[in-house]
């Protein structure tokens, strides 16, 4: 995806809770980056209508939304600037992935599908818990999917859609 760091925060997957040590734990890691763009997933209690959201990704969503605007003032988490992290104010968007309200899109060429259908199979063991398809069949086809259902939305291409936050 273009991606050349990812950082794990080491929250223990199914029960991530939101609170002031996520928000700490994603604004330091905001601080150590300095992005512009900040990517997340849905913080919304569902998918849109009644379709039933994961709590870790409503704790995740919430807290990166709020971790954005934390990073940038130095009385919140003081601890940070202590440990070299100087604040970081310079969040210009924050994109909510899966959101059911999306405003903004990037075109699903084939090519960024291929990568995104790599990069959703390295949690392989994940996948095969949600199906008994093949792993990369029932991934391409979610991906597609949703790809094909946002495109009637933003200009008949498929794509990738988000609901962008500006700060």
């Amino acid at each position: 995806m273009g991606v050349s760091v990812v950082e794990f925060l080491d929250h223990k997957d199914g029960v991530i809770e939101y609170g002031t040590g996520l928000r700490r734990d994603i604004a330091a890691a905001i601080r150590r980056h300095r992005p512009e763009l900040v990517i997340t997933l849905n913080h919304r209690d569902t998918w849109g209508g009644v379709a039933w959201n994961t709590p870790d990704h409503v704790a995740v969503g919430r807290a990166t939304l709020d971790a954005a605007g934390d990073a940038g003032n130095r009385w919140i988490f003081p601890e940070l600037v202590e440990q070299g992290l100087e604040p970081w104010s310079g969040v210009r968007w924050v994109a909510v992935a899966g959101s059911s309200s999306p405003t903004h899109a990037v075109e699903a060429t084939e090519d960024r599908l291929e990568r995104a259908v790599r990069s959703l199979l390295e949690h392989r063991t994940y996948i095969e818990v949600l199906t008994d398809e093949d792993p990369e069949s029932y991934v391409r086809e979610f991906l597609t999917r949703g790809a094909a259902m946002s495109s009637e939305r933003f200009g008949g291409k498929p794509a990738v859609a988000f609901e962008v936050f500006g700060r």
